[in-house]
């Protein structure tokens, strides 16, 4: 599927932050002719989805995987109009391989739709017609979301893209609107399956931060299902970072510029409308006044209300002040011998544990494990990376001591647990460090260090979520508090739809 191209010169644009979404919008707005400036006040661009290096090991900070690269797909689709060469990446296979609380054979999320109908028939005997309307669900909502539809429209043109994109096979998930997936469950008697929902919970709980209760349907058929064929998760040659380079490499392309270590503190308007940024130069403290007729900010709902002091936005900023609180981070990211590592280990991990264990507030870690010869570590090493949802008011209360004192509760915590999977003795054990939300708050300015988006529920998925469109006239939203949410492909869509309503804006 093409994506329109225009290299007539067009408007000044202003991206606010250098994570995939920004870096995606920029480099698309480039391309079509726009002038282009992206300001973030990190050392690297990738926002969460960048690495850092330690001791000879290359570790992704947050973002371990991706999806879209596959033909047709969301990255596959933006680096084939870049013209730039997509980042080389294997399929993980399985996707994920899911422990439960004292399980030792795990539950393997294949890509191959046949190995994974049998092993959910066997792990969950009597669950297939739940299965089959989730895949009903997701092949008509993936066809939807494949013609570049706006969601929620907050215009004209948004209004026409929505109703162009729906056709009769897309009315099957009308009735499911207002469903969580635990409505679902209860559809088919298998609420009280507490091994199925225990597992159901886990897995979206990594993809939308609530579990079946909570979530809503017609996401969960994607999120549970994007992982198998013809779509998958990869595994990134390299690093998380290599995505971002080839995003900067494609901005540079066409002229944009990318300027690292400048926080934007203000964007300023007037009217109701953007007229510029006030940007600092953290390696000189100079203050720029920036004008620029359009800027699209790839930041949490929360940053947004912060940088732009409008009373256009009072009534979007108590609409935020009255979101569920969002979940931070906690990261422990290790070097180990090769020999630490089991036999036949999955690429991606996750395990719960009895809910009397400290491990963030879910009893969780999502793991992910280097490859030989993946970029990731030295020859006979390997990076574990292990992450656990935690709230993130938590990681602010009370002194430096506190702080550090539970840091290192959780650590030790976390290290032993990934000790009964691992074989983490002193000898295979050469490097550890830990992040917390006000670690992600320090290097990536998210507010308070949330990680994730705003939760998949249904009052903010799809329709009734937060649009790219915001009430400040020139002032745009991409990122993973919009449609359609969290991870590099869903932020990549949103930048696509700015990129879109931009051009449509400039054609008039």
């Amino acid at each position: 599927m093409a994506i329109a191209l225009n290299n007539k010169q067009k408007s000044r644009v202003v991206v606010v932050g250098a994570g995939i979404g920004g870096l995606t919008a920029g480099a698309l707005l480039a391309k079509r002719g726009h002038q282009v400036t992206i300001f973030d006040q990190a050392i690297v661009p990738g926002g969460c989805a960048s690495t850092f290096k330690r001791r000879g090991f290359t570790f992704d900070v947050g973002a371990t995987q991706v999806a879209g690269l596959e033909p047709g797909g969301i990255h596959h689709r933006i680096f084939e109009e870049l013209e730039i060469e997509p980042p080389v990446a294997s399929f993980c296979d399985p996707a994920c391989a899911v422990f439960l609380p004292g399980e030792n054979e795990p539950i393997n999320v294949w890509r191959d739709i046949d190995k994974w109908k049998e092993e959910r028939q066997r792990q969950f005997p009597g669950s297939e017609p739940f299965w089959n309307l989730l895949n009903r669900l997701f092949e008509a909502s993936w066809r939807f979301q494949g013609r570049d539809t706006v969601l929620p429209p907050r215009s004209a043109w948004d209004l026409w893209q929505l109703v162009s994109a729906v056709r009769p096979d897309t009315l099957i998930t009308v009735p499911f609107t207002f469903m969580t997936v635990a409505d679902a469950l209860k559809l088919y008697g298998l609420y009280e399956d507490r091994r199925l929902k225990t597992f159901l919970d886990l897995q979206l709980k990594l993809y939308s931060q609530v579990g079946t209760d909570e979530t809503a349907l017609l996401y969960a058929a994607t999120a549970l299902a994007v992982s198998q064929a013809p779509q998958g998760l990869f595994h990134l040659e390299g690093s998380m970072q290599v995505l971002s380079d080839r995003l900067v490499a494609g901005l540079e392309k066409y002229g944009g510029k990318l300027l690292m270590r400048h926080s934007v503190e203000e964007i300023q308007t007037e009217s109701g409308k953007v007229t510029g940024v006030t940007v600092r130069n953290q390696k000189t403290g100079e203050i720029i006044e920036e004008a620029t007729e359009m800027v699209v900010a790839n930041v949490t709902t929360q940053n947004l209300v912060k940088l732009t002091r409008d009373k256009a936005l009072n009534n979007y900023q108590r609409r935020v002040d009255k979101l569920p609180q969002p979940s931070g981070a906690f990261v422990v990211y290790l070097g180990v011998k090769r020999e630490a590592i089991p036999k036949n280990c999955s690429p991606h991990l996750q395990f719960l544990y009895n809910q009397d264990e400290i491990i963030g507030e879910n009893n969780s870690l999502f793991v992910s494990v280097s490859k030989p010869g993946d970029g990731r570590a030295p020859a006979g090493q390997a990076t574990v990376i292990a992450s656990s949802f935690t709230e993130a008011d938590l990681w602010w209360k009370g002194d430096k001591e506190n702080y550090a004192q539970i840091k290192q509760q959780y650590t030790e915590e976390a290290i032993a647990r990934l000790g009964e999977y691992f074989d983490l003795s002193e000898d295979n054990l050469i490097y550890s460090e830990a992040a917390t939300p006000r670690t992600f708050d320090r290097y990536t300015a998210r507010e308070k260090g949330i990680v994730g988006g705003l939760g998949q529920r249904v009052p903010t998925f799809g329709p009734f979520g937060f649009a790219n469109r915001t009430p400040v006239k020139n002032l745009w939203l991409v990122g993973d508090s919009t449609h359609p949410g969290e991870g590099t492909a869903g932020v990549s869509y949103s930048a696509l739809t700015v990129t879109r309503q931009i051009e449509a804006m400039n054609s008039k």
